[in-house]
């Protein structure tokens, strides 16, 4: 393995330290849009954060102590099977958003609906989760939860729709909010929070559900293509011809899923910065690793 170099070294640490400043921002407007709009009105919307606002109704435990607990054994399992670079983002993220809900937010005047304002308090809770989410996602974050048992799924078994996971338990979620509180309207402001925060994540980070193919052009395609198998995709490298200088020229390709294609953009300005990269989008990617090929 190359070893780095100093100035190497320093822009590592230095991408280290602003990932970690930008997923604490991301995580405050999480817990933000949790404290002012879905807790207080008992909008569950999916996930842990979700069951948490639940038990927090019935209870006096506080919802940001409640997200720490319950991320417990989910964080102790994705130190152990998924990578743990991730994982100690995740773990600051989770830490940052229970101290911020339950303290540092504990002044801030929440909105409480009523006469129909439960839509609104849904669409911003909403807003503001999923572009906290869609920050965190950016820096190859996660906040706990969800989000290690679909990875973790996805390591195991990369053919099955993460988003299909996410509907499942975000549905079950919502469905035992009805149960706890009796109220049918709280179940479809759930459903509101959840279709507005997924939305906002798209918008920031995946851009809908399809996948991205790229071709990159590149002084060092030995070096890009084994570093991009390191992140278990396959990577195809075709013979080509520069037709202006008649040399030959192998270009890189890779099929990734959207929220993947970010990572693969930071590792080939690692190692080329001066590459060429064209990036399209693919409406479906199907085979090995995506959706099976029916």
């Amino acid at each position: 393995m190359k070893k780095m170099t100093r100035t190497e070294r320093i822009h590592s640490v230095w991408r280290w330290v602003l990932d970690i400043i930008i997923i604490i921002f991301g995580s405050g407007i999480y817990a933000l849009g949790v404290h002012c709009f879905t807790s207080p009105n008992n909008i569950a919307p999916g996930g842990v954060t979700g069951i948490a606002i639940i038990v927090s109704s019935v209870s006096d435990w506080q919802v940001g102590t409640l997200i720490s607990l319950m991320n417990i054994p989910l964080i102790i399992a994705g130190f152990i099977l998924l990578n743990k670079r991730v994982m100690i983002k995740t773990l600051i993220s989770v830490a940052v958003t229970s101290v911020m809900t339950d303290y540092v937010f504990a002044e801030i005047p929440v909105y409480i609906a009523g006469n129909g304002g439960g839509i609104l308090a849904a669409i911003f809770g909403g807003l503001f989760m999923g572009t906290g989410l869609g920050i965190v996602y950016v820096r190859e974050g996660t906040t706990g939860g969800t989000d290690i048992i679909n990875k973790i799924i996805n390591r195991f078994r990369p053919e099955i729709r993460l988003g299909t996971i996410s509907f499942l338990i975000n549905t079950c979620v919502a469905v035992l909010g009805y149960f706890v509180y009796k109220s049918l309207d709280v179940v479809m402001y759930a459903v509101i929070s959840i279709f507005v925060e997924a939305r906002v994540i798209d918008a920031l980070v995946y851009g809908g559900l399809e996948g991205k193919f790229l071709m990159i052009f590149s002084e060092k395609p030995k070096e890009i293509s084994e570093k991009l198998l390191q992140q278990k995709r396959g990577v195809t490298i075709l013979k080509g011809e520069g037709a202006y200088s008649g040399e030959d020229r192998q270009v890189v390709c890779i099929a990734v899923h959207k929220n993947e294609y970010v990572k693969v953009k930071r590792i080939v300005k690692e190692i080329d910065p001066d590459a060429f990269v064209i990036i399209t989008g693919a409406s479906e990617v199907l085979g090995k690793g995506f959706q099976k090929l029916d």
